[in-house]
């Protein structure tokens, strides 16, 4: 029997350690299983942000713009007329750089609108001038930006973690190319008719405020323009790589001729087309420039007066409205001193393309 009793002690002692063995295995692949779902699952936090984390999204935009400027409703920021909305469409890259900051280069197509005969209320008393001038216009923007978008909610982890949903605000710079255009009406402005009549026509290429005349020094508007813009936005995660996004942002701009509207007006005998004349001054034209509905004239000449002088360029005599088509201090055409803006609503849809996400291996 005493031979016996060492290989039972074995038999014991290696028992105890095979089941020691299985028990530590069982409790470290529980803990590693609770690891990785602790990290599937992570939404944020104080982890080291590297290289890897980084990723890369491509999208588009629907958008709405809404313009600001000389023929708005009202002279004040943000007036602008709802009936005036026109769509816009964009096309945008976006690169995540830090946990909070990701780069957005963008470009975007869209078309502004103004018309003083449906903005400006003709018994107002900051709007009748407005109306009796008779402008308007469309101008098709083609804008490219490159943009800076801080999110409240940082993403310290991989794409796969970024957070459901963050507000976050951009800014930046964009370079655009405008064109402002109008209708031609159907007379010159002795009653005779204009080969361009309905046609829309560039205005720049007129010099409707006399920058291209001799006769006067003012400097011709570029129609490659910078602006700055800046604005505020929500972010949702929809999928794994798809987000959704509602901005709205504004365009601050160093140009005031988005409607080619901005200075006096001139001595008609000045120009040196009858369409630039034509162009120039609107006030006597009988209906809306764009609906061709006729005018209220009972008003028109309840606030002024014909008035007619001879040109001191052609020698022709003009007949115009009292404080418009003429060169005087008070014939103001435009307000120079307030820059036009433009405000962009978008709705964005955006997929990431790149990104890497690395799974611990255990042996």
């Amino acid at each position: 029997m005493k031979l016996y009793r060492p290989a039972g002690v074995l038999l014991l002692f290696f028992s105890i350690i095979l089941v020691h063995d299985v028990s530590a295995q069982r409790k470290s692949k529980g803990y590693l299983k609770r690891k990785n779902r602790k990290i599937g699952n992570y939404k944020g936090g104080s982890i080291h942000f590297d290289k890897n984390k980084r990723y890369l999204s491509l999208g588009a935009s629907l958008d709405a713009v809404n313009y600001f400027g000389d023929l708005a409703p009202k002279s004040q920021i943000a007036s602008t007329n709802i009936s005036f909305t026109r769509p816009a469409f964009t096309i945008f890259g976006s690169f995540r750089y830090t946990p909070n900051l990701t780069l957005r280069g963008s470009l975007s197509w869209g078309r502004i609108v103004g018309d003083d005969f449906k903005s400006a209320d003709p018994q107002g008393a900051d709007s009748k001038f407005r109306y009796i001038r008779n402008m308007s216009f469309r101008n098709d923007i083609k804008e490219l930006a490159f943009t800076a978008v801080w999110d409240i909610y940082g993403n310290h982890g991989t794409f796969l973690n970024r957070v459901s949903f963050t507000p976050y605000a951009f800014a930046g710079l964009a370079v655009f190319h405008h064109n402002p255009k109008a209708r031609a009406p159907e007379l010159d402005k002795f009653g005779q008719p204009l080969e361009e009549a309905g046609e829309w026509v560039a205005l720049r290429d007129l010099g409707t405020e006399g920058q291209l005349s001799e006769h006067y020094n003012v400097k011709q508007y570029s129609v490659i323009q910078p602006s700055i813009p800046f604005g505020i936005g929500l972010r949702a995660k929809l999928q794994k790589r798809l987000d959704f996004e509602f901005e709205v942002g504004y365009r601050f701009l160093f140009t005031d001729y988005l409607d080619d509207v901005s200075g006096n007006y001139v001595d008609l005998g000045a120009l040196d087309s009858e369409l630039a004349r034509a162009m120039s001054d609107r006030s006597r034209e009988p209906t809306g420039v764009v609906s061709g509905d006729p005018r209220d004239f009972e008003v028109i000449e309840a606030n002024t007066n014909l008035y007619t002088y001879t040109s001191q360029f052609d020698g022709r005599e003009y007949t115009v409205y009292a404080g418009y088509g003429q060169d005087h201090p008070s014939a103001n055409r435009g307000f120079s001193n307030d820059k036009d803006i433009y405000i962009v609503t978008s709705f964005k849809i955006s997929y990431i393309i790149s990104g890497s996400f690395r799974r611990a291996k255990f042996r």
